[in-house]
């Protein structure tokens, strides 16, 4: 076997220093073909040349057409690997049989060997299926010649370390690159001459064009009236006398002429188009009494009694006595009773007086616990996001933002640099102190602590980047603070504590910039632990049992689903052993290392697109809701049940976790994955996340959505899904609120009135079906409970001067409800949930959904009605228009009209003569014709 030569082929398992001679050899021809590469030898006419050069030069620049077609650029690598190559992973012990060890016997500066065809198909007789081979067995044995080219992927442009060519076109064309074409030679073949050829007439071949613009044209639908005006025929050259008329005669010398009615035309008016002007309704009313008729009325002002005589009559009188005699028992007793009793008391409004103080059965008023200000870190900023930490009971962390526009803050952006980005974690019982602060890189819009592991928290910043912190460290801190130990039973901060200084703690790892959102992060939501998604969307079966994936959503018309894990191969070169080795000791100190394998390098596993549907363009996703939501604090079972211990391996080693295979994974197949989407425009829109092949370039894209209603008239904030029941979902933004069903196309089960001031936050009850909670830009908390009214809130309260910016709500004890509320001006309110509006009725759950189907069966209804409405008009207007058309007099020719006026002019001239005989002043004459 020869080493590499001037042409750049690849040795055959030749020497180390043979090899590096020929790499230096073959790389400056890579680089000088790769150059080469870059230009467009194309041309758009066609040319004749006249000397052996110029062919010379074109037979260069098809072999350099033909090169092109076998390379591929890295941002093409990505969505796959061409036809000609197959990927594929040579263990150790292959790479020591074929001898082309990874960095010893194929570099990257030396990446090609050639295989003979016989020792593979050997290799393949002696080892069976545990050669590397194997699953391509077919395609070397079919291979055309006797070598076959293996290239080493050191950068894993293909996904594998190495691809196999199996093609000889594509060998040779990576053995022998083309040579590159000079200036010189570019310069003689455009000098060549043009030669003119005339257009050819072709015949007309139609293809439905003029078709198209037929239907696209204006036609009249309706048969034109017709009308022929004339004199008569009498009429024509008669003698016209004019006459004096005296103006005198008639009053103000004003001679009217009246209107009539033709009964020939008989047109009923069903269209009228109409102009008004908006002017103020002006109106006058007067009103007394009623009117109806005159009649006759007294009124007496002075009593009527009695004279002396009548009422000694009276009172002596037998009537009197026997009525006397009837009713004094009754009376005597009736006496007796209320000397016990009081019958005048209401006794419900007693009852219900009894129980008027706060926390009892009937009240119903939102009481203040606790709230929060930080004048060190939150002065002039607002509160974007709240959450209650999972185990902790006590402990809820908030996320500070400044309130400023788009405008501003890029007008302020070197003053804010210096301001710090963080999110503090109160206890309930301290106020004033924070127990920690995470610093964040920019203002954190959104946030969400890890359901299966509380000490992992994200976060979405506004300036697109997906921040991860683990607080690991610092649980026995929070623990000692809230008095909770291991066996105490349920973990509460409500016991007393000492404060202390806040400590600060870095974010561990922060995603790409490049390769994330280029908006503000909305929402942010962790997968459940049940299930993991591919890179196409399909649920597979989670095995590590913890939450891995999150999805997050940004107005730049992107959502996308990002992995928590590693997804390097085990396989590392030299090269990147080192520089993992200089990576981890760049690490700040008391910074921890678990998400240090995503730091800066973090992208997304999906990211995809809402289309709309009527028209081009994307949804701007503002909320997402999953099907599948953790709802952690919601039931009081958790409550009732024993603390579980904690596990005695310690945290979870999220750099060890890896993706499952494919071929071992599980389907899950009662998995959805379809989601509801809330846009800026008020849209709800329903989605999936699975993506689809196009069927022309055989790429990956985004569903299309399968509704979208826009009920709303403003930004939509919230979009939720009930605790409960986990097809219904409730929309706030603009002025309104809708709840919805998912598999209802129709619309909105119950779509509330406009508000008089903008909603501004909105969250569920965690304990009752049918109560949840809605806050106003005015301070106000409005709180709706669908199973006593459904038109307007059973109550609104008032909680802060400023808006209400977000709501979240937590179950401490059974007896012991909170509700979150955080307003613009960045304080923090804790209420106390009453009695009324966290303790359940009997079978509410079971009233709200009978209730929910009784909506949807007249939202049924509704649409059926509509539906019929629609054919009885349509069957009304095609009745119209054959009466109609049966009523329009056919269109008489000039000639019938001609004879038709002759006939009464001939009538009328026989009548004429026979009247003027009648009274004698026409004589009649006899005319003989000869």
């Amino acid at each position: 076997m020869s080493a590499r030569d001037s042409s750049g082929s690849p040795s055959r398992r030749s020497s180390s220093k043979e090899k590096k001679t020929g790499s230096a050899k073959g790389k400056e021809k890579d680089s000088a073909s790769a150059q080469d590469s870059s230009r467009s030898p194309s041309r758009g006419s066609s040319r004749r040349s006249k000397s052996k050069d110029k062919k010379s030069g074109s037979a260069k620049r098809k072999a350099k057409d033909s090169t092109r077609k076998h390379e591929e650029s890295p941002a093409s690598a990505v969505s796959g690997h061409p036809e000609y190559i197959i990927p594929l992973v040579l263990t150790s012990k292959t790479q020591e049989i074929f001898h082309c060890k990874a960095d010893e016997d194929v570099t990257q500066d030396s990446p090609m060997i050639l295989l003979q065809k016989e020792e593979l198909l050997s290799d393949l007789k002696s080892r069976a299926a545990v050669s590397d081979f194997s699953p391509f067995k077919s395609v070397i044995t079919e291979y055309p010649g006797e070598e076959l080219l293996l290239v080493f992927d050191s950068e894993f442009r293909y996904g594998q370390n190495f691809y196999l060519v199996v093609t000889e076109e594509a060998k040779e064309s990576l053995l022998h690159p083309p040579e590159p074409v000079t200036d010189e030679e570019d310069k003689e073949e455009d000098a060549g001459d043009y030669t003119y050829l005339p257009p050819v007439s072709k015949p007309w071949i139609s293809l439905g064009s003029e078709l198209e613009i037929e239907d696209e044209m204006v036609k009249e639908t309706q048969t034109k009236i017709k009308f022929m005006i004339s004199r008569v025929h009498r009429e024509f050259g008669s003698h016209i006398s004019f006459g004096d008329y005296n103006a005198s005669d008639v009053k103000d010398g004003y001679m009217e002429c009246t209107s009539y009615q033709d009964k020939r035309f008989s047109i009923r008016p069903k269209e009228r188009e109409l102009g008004i002007q908006v002017v103020p309704l002006i109106q006058e009313q007067s009103t007394q009494t009623k009117w109806t008729y005159p009649q006759n009325a007294c009124t007496q002002y002075t009593p009527r009694e009695f004279s002396e005589e009548e009422k000694q009559e009276r009172l002596s009188s037998k009537e009197l006595k026997e009525f006397i005699n009837s009713v004094s028992l009754r009376l005597e007793l009736a006496l007796q009773q209320n000397e016990i009793l009081n019958p005048f008391v209401d006794d419900w409004k007693a009852l219900s007086e009894q129980e008027s103080t706060f926390g009892g059965k009937a009240d119903s008023h939102l009481k203040e616990y606790q709230s929060f200000t930080d004048h060190q870190f939150g002065s002039d900023k607002t509160i974007s996001c709240i959450d209650w930490h999972p185990t902790l009971h006590g402990i809820v962390a908030v996320s500070l933002m400044e309130r400023l526009s788009f405008e501003d803050r890029v007008n302020l952006s070197s003053k804010l640099i210096l301001k710090p980005s963080l999110i503090l974690i109160w206890n309930l019982l301290d106020p004033i102190h924070p127990q920690l602060t995470l610093e964040c890189p920019d203002d954190i819009y959104c946030f969400q602590f890890c359901p299966s592991d509380p000490a992992v928290i994200v976060g979405g910043c506004i300036n697109g980047q997906v921040v991860l912190w683990d607080i690991s460290a610092y649980s026995e801190q929070l623990t000692a603070k809230t008095s909770v130990t291991k066996h105490a039973g349920p973990k509460t901060a409500l016991e007393p504590k000492h404060s202390s200084q806040p400590q600060c703690v870095r974010y561990c790892a922060v995603s790409s910039i490049e390769h994330g959102h280029k908006s503000v992060i909305t929402d942010v939501h962790w997968l459940p632990d049940l299930y993991e998604i591919t890179r196409t969307g399909q649920p597979y079966e989670n095995k590590s049992g913890c939450c891995i994936q999150l999805v997050t959503c940004s107005p730049d018309c992107s959502v996308m689903f990002w992995d928590i894990r590693s997804h390097k191969m085990n396989m590392q070169t030299a090269t990147n052993r080192k520089l993992a080795e200089e990576n981890k000791r760049e690490i700040p100190f008391g910074v921890p290392d678990t998400f240090q394998h995503l730091d800066l390098i973090w992208r997304p596993l999906i990211k995809t697109s809402i289309s709309k549907l009527d028209a081009g363009g994307e949804y701007s996703p503002i909320k997402v809701s999953l099907r599948e939501e953790h709802y952690h604090s919601r039931t009081l079972d958790k409550l009732k049940a024993q603390v579980k211990e904690e596990k005695s391996e310690g945290a979870i080693n999220y750099r060890s976790l890896r993706a499952t295979s494919a071929k071992n994974a599980k389907v899950l197949e009662d998995v959805s994955t379809h989601y509801f989407a809330a846009t800026e425009d008020g849209a709800l829109v329903y989605t999936d996340w699975k993506m689809e092949k196009d069927g022309d370039t055989g790429r990956l894209i985004s569903s299309k959505p399968t509704q979208a209603h826009v009920i709303h008239d403003g930004l939509v904030h919230t979009v939720q899904r009930s605790p409960f029941l986990k097809d219904i979902v409730l929309t706030v933004g603009g002025w309104n609120f809708a709840i919805w069903k998912e598999g209802v196309t129709g619309g909105p089960l119950l779509q509330s009135c406009c508000s008089q001031k903008r909603l501004t936050a909105a969250h569920w009850s965690f304990s009752r079906a049918g109560v949840f909670f809605i806050g106003k830009e005015d301070g106000n908390v409005d709180i709706w409970d669908l199973l006593g009214k459904t038109h307007e809130p059973s109550q609104t309260q008032n909680i802060s001067a400023a808006a209400i910016t977000y709501i979240k709500p937590a179950i401490v004890s059974a007896k012991q409800h909170f509700l979150a509320l955080s307003d613009d001006n960045g304080t923090l309110h804790v209420l106390e949930i009453p009695w009324t509006l966290h303790h359940p009725s009997v079978n509410e759950n079971a009233s709200v959904q009978h209730y929910f189907e009784r909506e949807v069966k007249h939202l049924e209804y509704y649409e059926q009605r509509k539906s019929a409405r629609a054919a009885e008009k349509t069957a009304l207007e095609r009745r119209d228009l054959s009466k109609k058309a049966e009523l329009v007099p056919p269109v008489k020719s000039k000639e019938q009209l001609t004879e038709e006026t002759n006939q009464e002019y001939a009538a009328y001239a026989v009548f004429q003569d026979a009247t003027l005989t009648g009274l004698g002043l026409k004589s009649e004459e006899v005319t003989v014709k000869s």
